[in-house]
């Protein structure tokens, strides 16, 4: 039975049981739902001097009677925070399975891990129906989260099974690991007698119950810095092989979003270009949709690509040196533009509840390369529209598209269309790297 939470506590510190008990209490209304056992079940670590509460580290100590424990207001603190983020549970990430699995070095590895330790349980346990059974002991908390209840499966063609997340609790999660990093890697150096300086790791740091400081390491935990545009022009394929790339991404706040924790670097798969660290979260709202090599499902975080967001994303875009010189956006990105702004007012709509409704699902592919601007050529339709499947609203030449999208960025985003132009043209490729086979015939590439 879980030890009832007191105040007053001596020092201001409870038991591991009752942090359980009052970390589920103090969020039972938070959006992200959260387990019990965040700090005595696995993957808790608090007997090694710590616990992952959301996107935080929280110190725990061990009193002069032996017994681990945590500060009660940083259990509050946590919780708080977590409580105040709000999620979409529409708005999922794609967090495998992957072909590939992103290369580590063993100085990179956090304790966390936390996608590869979703895929082995769901594989150890044969899926997500099974984990959301809640098999008794069983650790299904990562950060005190409950993942399980979040979980969708997709499945593709019958047999291939993919996995997703709330995009917000992937970045509390990317938060959590990179905060856990931190604190392993001022452990290392504390422990190697090597660090010039403070060391970082959580705030507010709590004393045992006789007032001294406990043995695990200590201090804020460091922030990100921003990014200022240091690899601008710069080929990702360079930048890629160098083995120090990967620690220097980590040191950045992620670029477009500038409140989590970079991982990866975002390119330009038309030019080859940098464009800046971004967080995991970030990237896959960046890339877009394809059901096939030429087809792209204009799905609804679009709205946030083109309104909502739209000058963060274009500066983003445009951080890509091509991009830039030609004022426009990669193929797939300028093709769901011209769906989803463009064709805006040739869009169906049909009778709903408050008024009308936008009808179907929106649809863009192309033939063609840009190469050859004549051969380019995107078509905009309508899937699942009680008119006719697969209406086509829209047949839009490449330069046409273009030069649409030049006149609204202009008016949408005018610092970002004022600093792009054909005078930077200088040194960039004469044609766009092959990464998608052309289908005109004319043996040119797409991409």
């Amino acid at each position: 039975m879980s030890e009832r939470v007191m105040p007053g506590r001596t020092g201001g510190l409870i038991t591991l049981g009752a942090a359980d008990a009052l970390w589920v209490d103090v969020t039972a209304d938070s959006a992200v739902p959260t387990a019990s056992g965040a700090f005595t079940r696995s993957p808790a670590h608090a007997r090694v001097g710590y616990v992952l509460l959301g996107g935080h580290v929280v110190a725990t100590v061990r009193t002069s009677r032996g017994q681990w424990s945590v500060a009660e207001a940083e259990v509050r603190r946590a919780a708080a925070e977590l409580n105040a983020v709000r999620m979409d549970r529409q708005d999922l990430v794609r967090i495998g399975p992957f072909r590939t699995a992103p290369r580590q070095g063993s100085d990179e590895e956090t304790p966390l891990r936390w996608r590869r330790r979703i895929m082995e349980e769901l594989r150890e346990l044969g899926g997500p129906e099974r984990a959301a059974r809640g098999d008794v002991g069983r650790p299904y908390h990562l950060a005190g989260i409950d993942w399980r209840q979040l979980l969708v499966e997709r499945t593709r063609g019958g047999t291939q099974r993919t996995w997703w997340l709330p995009r917000a609790v992937v970045r509390l999660l990317d938060a959590a690991e990179h905060a856990e990093t931190q604190w392993v890697q001022a452990a290392r150096a504390r422990q190697a007698g090597t660090a010039a300086t403070e060391p970082p790791s959580p705030s507010r740091q709590a004393r045992d119950a006789d007032g001294r400081q406990p043995t695990s390491p200590e201090g804020p935990t460091a922030s990100p810095r921003p990014y200022n545009g240091e690899l601008e022009g710069q080929l990702y394929s360079v930048l890629s092989r160098k083995p120090s790339t990967s620690r220097r991404v980590a040191g950045w706040a992620c670029a477009v979003c500038r409140t989590t924790p970079a991982t990866v670097l975002d390119h330009c798969h038309e030019h080859g270009y940098v464009r800046a660290p971004v967080c995991q979260s970030c990237n896959t709202q960046e890339r877009p949709d394809h059901l096939y090599s030429n087809d792209i499902r204009v799905a609804n975080r679009y709205t946030r690509l083109f309104d909502t967001g739209a000058g963060d994303w274009l500066r983003h875009w445009h951080r890509c040196t091509g991009c830039r010189a030609r004022t426009t956006l990669p193929l797939p990105h300028l093709a769901a533009w011209t769906a989803h702004i463009a064709c805006r007012s040739l869009r169906p709509t049909h009778h709903a509840s408050g008024g009308r409704k936008p009808c179907g699902v929106l649809r863009v592919s192309w033939t063609g390369s840009q190469n050859a601007p004549r051969s380019c050529l995107l078509t905009v339709a309508v899937d699942f529209c009680p008119s006719g499947e697969h209406r086509v609203l829209a047949r839009v030449p490449y330069r046409e598209a273009v030069e649409r999208f030049g006149v609204w960025l202009a008016e949408k985003a005018p610092a970002v269309a004022a600093a792009a132009g054909p005078d930077r043209l200088d040194g960039l490729p004469a044609q766009s790297r092959p990464v998608i086979a052309d289908t005109s015939g004319e043996g040119l590439a797409l991409f």
